[in-house]
């Protein structure tokens, strides 16, 4: 068996059909069911049943994909980093962030980078984890910093914790409820922006506000945008989800202020940066990733529980 027969056998099992897995690797139907009954014979085991057209790995079969999509990454990941030292470069960077870290964190990673690293290529993107995390499986970017508490747990993902990054309930300094104790259903009643919530956050805001099922508690606006956030709660009375670093100039010129909700407990960003597990990072990504850690601490987000740590360290 080659590297070219364990790509067929990982089409197939994301495709299930073997005509679409066939046209995907750019082979004719009977030369790609040729190769994996080849594939079947070499190893001595049944890899797929087929029955009525539904295609589906045996349990051998699982098994054994798994360990060829490690092997064909790896190889990506070797002909990546020869590629590097042939041509001498220290690598490009391609990386993504969630909302707030987006506006807190990437501005002064990307300017530290381009200060000590100008002739490398960076490319950014900013979006919700879930859209990162599928760039991330597609190999797009080498890691994303979101908040991590919602990103399922799979063994292709390593997390490394950066830290909480606090965050509360903000409004103009002219607004009604600024600088006296309020209950959350009078801020609810402003309406509620911001970034898409993790799911405990959301049922904190609907067991506080005693709403009979999940589905009440929509907010008003739900935006991952920061800089439309800030216009927004400076311009109208609406009640602004947000991190105290990315409001925190506002806040520090007296143009914001935290609402005083009674019964709201400490709220704020679990911040990881999130990488697949068996990918050697890029010397790049690399530099990036230490520096986001030492820009964390710089900046006053919290840092993990030590127990977070244990196994999540850079390879």
């Amino acid at each position: 068996m080659n590297l070219k027969h364990l790509s067929h056998l990982v089409a197939l099992d994301d495709e299930r059909h073997f005509a679409r897995a066939a046209q995907r690797v750019h082979l004719s139907q009977p030369a790609f069911s040729r190769s994996i009954q080849a594939a079947e014979q070499a190893l001595g085991i049944r890899l797929f049943d087929r029955e009525l057209g539904d295609v589906r790995p045996t349990p051998a079969g699982a098994l054994l994909i798994q360990r060829a999509r490690r092997l064909l990454l790896d190889a990506r990941n070797l002909k990546h980093e020869a590629a590097l030292l042939r041509d001498g470069q220290f690598g490009d960077l391609a990386f993504g962030a969630g909302p707030f870290p987006a506006a807190t964190l990437a501005p002064p990673l990307i300017a530290h980078l381009r200060v000590e690293h100008p002739y490398v290529r960076i490319r950014f993107e900013k979006n919700n984890w879930q859209s990162l995390l599928q760039r991330l499986l597609d190999e797009a970017i080498e890691f994303f910093v979101a908040d991590h508490r919602d990103i399922p747990a799979d063994p292709r993902l390593q997390v490394l914790p950066l830290g909480r990054d606090r965050g509360g309930l903000f409004v103009r300094s002219g607004h009604p409820l600024a600088g006296r104790a309020c209950e959350l259903s009078e801020a609810w009643a402003f309406g509620l922006a911001g970034p898409k919530l993790p799911h405990a956050m959301h049922a904190l805001l609907v067991r506080l506000l005693g709403l009979p099922h999940a589905d009440d508690a929509v907010m008003a606006l739900e935006c991952d945008e920061v800089s439309l956030l800030l216009h927004l709660v400076l311009s109208t009375d609406t009640v602004a989800v947000c991190s105290d670093l990315a409001f925190g100039e506002q806040i520090q010129a007296g143009h914001l202020a935290p609402l005083m909700v009674q019964g709201l407990p400490e709220v704020g960003a679990d911040m990881g940066m999130v990488l697949l597990r068996h990918r050697t990072p890029s010397p790049m990504a690399r530099q990036a990733m230490d520096t986001l850690q030492q820009l964390a601490r710089s900046m006053g987000i919290e840092p993990p529980p030590a127990s977070l740590l244990v196994g999540d360290e850079l390879a």
